[in-house]
């Protein structure tokens, strides 16, 4: 089976194409430590094959360890967890949103375009690590992720800077 991974970037935050506003759908900052924050992931990326969903506790606690600078945020919809997002300041004035996305039953219902903007919006306010500000926003997805992911991503103001077929 063949992957293709899409590298996207946003160099301005005047680049941001904000989605339709759904009203009560915010961000809520979370302590990446929590078993909550490692069993939502799974959740989320299940679906997906991604990695956090296969996670142990164990790795889980050892991942936050070693990325301390990583934020871990709930998508949250009149006080109900319905997403994840991730955003890690990095070197240089690099932020990147190292997850995104919506719990399978919310999938579908017109609140990924909003949630994604708050996501870009935090991730610029992020503080820039060795840097006076940060200068670029920048993600990665793949064709295993929700088909809709990557024209969102597209629709919110990213462009594609390096694309990679890897052969699973």
């Amino acid at each position: 089976m063949v992957k293709v991974v899409t590298y996207l970037e946003m160099n301005d935050a005047k680049d941001l194409r904000p989605g339709k506003i759904v009203p009560e759908l915010l961000l809520r900052r979370v302590d990446g430590g929590l078993p909550l924050v490692r069993a939502t992931h799974a959740q989320v990326g299940s679906p997906y094959g991604w990695r956090s969903a296969s996670r142990t506790n164990d790795e889980w606690q050892e991942l936050v360890r070693c990325r301390p600078l990583r934020q871990y945020w709930f998508i949250t919809l009149k006080d109900e967890t319905v997403g994840v997002a991730n955003v890690e300041p990095q070197p240089g004035g690099d932020v990147e949103i190292t997850a995104f996305g919506l719990l399978p039953e919310h999938v579908g219902r017109g609140l990924g375009g909003h949630a994604l903007t708050l996501t870009i919006r935090q991730a610029w306010d992020s503080a820039a690590v060795e840097s006076p500000a940060v200068r670029r926003v920048w993600l990665h997805t793949c064709s295993f992720d929700h088909p809709n992911a990557l024209p969102n991503y597209q629709r919110r103001g990213f462009t594609v800077y390096r694309t990679e077929v890897e052969a699973e």
